[in-house]
């Protein structure tokens, strides 16, 4: 039996139908990604199933004794304390006793003999009303979610906050888990942590994301919200993905028969009447209802038009970076890190939050002075900076306001447009354009922040989060637009998905302040960083021995001959003689397949070979690995 079903329900706000007579059922251990554009009413969906929202008409069945849980998309700022008392809140009345016993007796092991005395009270009213078992479960939670229930929620990173959310929803031991938006603001390790316990999570949980490689690993119904219908597709994400252009296709078909037979009845009822006195008003009825019918059609709303203003080309040099020391206060962010950014780079920046990636940034950009260090910038820059806390924005102004600043039109491109219809390119009417940005939701916001960045000419783009709150067509279309930009892109993310198409190489905040270069997206830093593993784990620890005060001389002076540098074979040193003539060879392989990859008529008139030449480029990449630690190991 279904734990939840919706039968011809809908529900509106004054406007279009967010749903129009759907329906759903909820079968137990699903886990269900709802999938749609901004403001299709994805949130208020949740709202329906958790009885925030009541249906304007249809049934809604549950049942008996459901409980239902609901993670918020963010942590409210009325909730302090320690985890303990915050995970224990979600138990409703008994909570009050758990938080008392855990205050005290945090208390009493801390010397306080009044706590002491008083914990005895509450043990006994505790006794009495069965929460010992509670006290188990909040303590089974908070171990299960490897979280202190002795920390302050104030002092943990917005991926702990969240962590704590979800023990505090988890305790009650919830028949349907409400996410909404998870992955906001994760960085990617609180990602992975929260993916990989859903995906092992046995209850029923039903989300919203626009995190395409969270919703592949968790989900295993995608249904999506379209013009106030719910559609499901079995399954992950790549499936949804292959059916829905079926779907939309047999849409066009049925939809264009349909106008066709409304043509020819219009016609026909234009023709007057010929040899007949009467008109067949059966006939004329249907037709009547024909027009109704298409009348009530919702057509789908187009795509966002994103295009990217590009000045004129900078110098080659972008950044020459020597040495750079990065603090915060006494915080030390990064230390000695040195690049060259060249133009037409795209550098994706990884690494958790708060570890520096921002103020990495703006000393690049020279809006925070570096400790040390040197940053060269290069000549003719053109600057566009993407803010993730929407700071560039007015709150009080309009949209419009805020990308024309009183003018009525733009310069795009070498084109005058108009702002009206340059904002209805980023999903804007104009009824919507003329709304103050306070009143937009989180998606709409970053619609305007891209509006504005993307009406001004730049050869260097600076994103930082530019992906949250965006519903995905319009996440894989500026991801399109980034990867033809033929400027500088500095890039900070924490979806891997993104990462991996967008950029060229990866800054990688590795802990205590060391920033590395990787080449390739999250998935080339992760087999980089494996590879690098296993190789320092095999090589040989010398000089720990050598300095070791129990190693006898001899002892030192027999490994120092052992690890001393032995004359190569002679297979050996014919290996070695041929390594730069393979290299070169792979070289001139992979810049000949690049140059090919690099048209865009190659993967319209030979996807297939298109897709040959990128596995092929891959492999190149991973020989030319291989080949160069090999010259390397025998160089040494």
């Amino acid at each position: 039996m279904a734990l939840l079903t919706l039968r011809a329900v809908s529900l509106s706000f004054g406007g279009p139908a967010l749903l129009h007579q759907v329906e759903f059922s909820l079968e137990r251990g699903e886990r269900v990604c709802i999938l749609g554009r901004n403001g299709e009413g994805k949130s208020s969906l949740l709202k329906l199933i958790n009885e925030e929202h009541h249906p304007d008409s249809g049934e809604m069945s549950r049942q008996q004794g459901l409980i239902i849980a609901n993670l918020a998309q963010e942590v409210p700022h009325s909730l302090t304390g320690d985890v303990f008392e915050i995970v224990a809140g979600g138990l409703g009345q008994a909570a009050q006793l758990l938080q008392q016993y855990h205050h005290l007796n945090l208390a009493c092991q801390h010397g306080d003999t009044d706590a002491c005395l008083a914990l005895g009270d509450i043990q006994a009213e505790m006794d009495s009303q069965d929460c010992w078992s509670l006290q188990h479960k909040v303590e089974q939670v908070l171990s299960r979610m490897e979280l202190d229930g002795n920390a302050s929620l104030a002092s943990l990173s917005g991926g702990r906050k969240r962590r704590v959310m979800l023990a505090r929803a988890l305790v009650q031991e919830p028949d349907i888990l409400l996410l909404d938006e998870p992955t906001n603001h994760l960085d990617v390790n609180s990602i992975q942590w929260l993916e990989n316990f859903l995906a092992s999570y046995n209850g029923t949980v039903i989300f919203i994301s626009h995190d395409r490689a969270f919703i592949d690993k968790v989900a295993t119904r995608v249904v999506e919200l379209d013009r106030g219908q719910l559609r499901s597709f079995t399954g992950s994400y790549s499936q949804y993905l292959a059916e829905k252009p079926q779907l939309l296709e047999a849409e066009a078909k049925q939809n264009a028969l349909f106008d066709k037979k409304l043509a020819e009845e219009e016609v026909w009822i234009r023709q007057g009447i010929k040899a007949r006195r009467t008109r067949n008003e059966g006939r004329v009825r249907a037709l009547i209802e024909l027009r109704k019918e298409r009348a009530q059609r919702r057509e789908r709303i187009g795509h966002a038009q994103v295009s990217i203003q590009e000045a004129d080309k900078s110098g080659k040099v972008v950044f020459d970076i020597h040495r750079l020391v990065v603090k915060a206060g006494d915080k030390l962010l990064v230390n000695d890190f040195s690049s060259t950014v060249m133009r037409g780079d795209k550098i994706g920046l990884l690494g958790e939050n708060g570890v520096g990636k921002t103020s990495l940034i703006r000393a690049l950009l020279g809006e925070s002075p570096a400790a040390s260090g040197q940053v060269k910038v290069g000549t003719k820059l053109e600057v566009a900076y993407f803010d993730q806390l929407r700071n560039q924005l007015d709150e009080e102004k309009s949209v419009l306001e805020n990308i024309a600043h009183g003018s009525d039109f733009l310069d795009i491109n070498g084109e005058r447009k108009h702002a009206l219809s340059y904002l209805q390119d980023f999903l804007f009417s104009p009824q919507r354009a003329r709304t103050p940005v306070k009143a937009l939701s989180g998606g709409e916001r970053n619609r305007v922040l891209l509006a504005r960045l993307f009406s001004k000419p730049s050869n260097v783009l600076v994103m930082d989060e530019p992906t949250n709150d965006l519903d995905i067509e319009t996440l894989e279309l500026l991801e399109e637009r980034l990867m033809n930009y033929q400027g500088t892109l500095l890039l900070i993310s924490h979806d891997r998905a993104f990462l991996d198409n967008v950029v060229t190489s990866t800054w990688a905040f590795m802990g205590n302040a060391v920033v590395e270069e990787f080449i390739g997206g999250y998935h080339d830093w992760l087999r980089q960083t494996a590879q690098k593993t296993v190789h320092s784990a095999t090589k040989p620890h010398v000089s720990a021995q050598k300095n070791s005060i129990a190693t006898p001389i001899a002892e030192q002076n027999k490994e120092k001959a052992t690890i001393s540098k032995r004359k190569l074979s002679y297979n050996e040193q014919r290996e070695l003689d041929a390594l730069p003539q393979k290299i070169a060879a792979l070289e001139q392989e992979q810049h000949a397949l690049q140059t090919k990859l690099n048209d865009a008529d190659f993967f319209i008139k030979q996807a297939q070979d298109a897709l040959q030449a990128s596995q092929r480029l891959a492999d190149i990449e991973e020989e030319l690995l291989l080949l160069l630690e090999r010259w390397t190991e025998l160089e040494s």
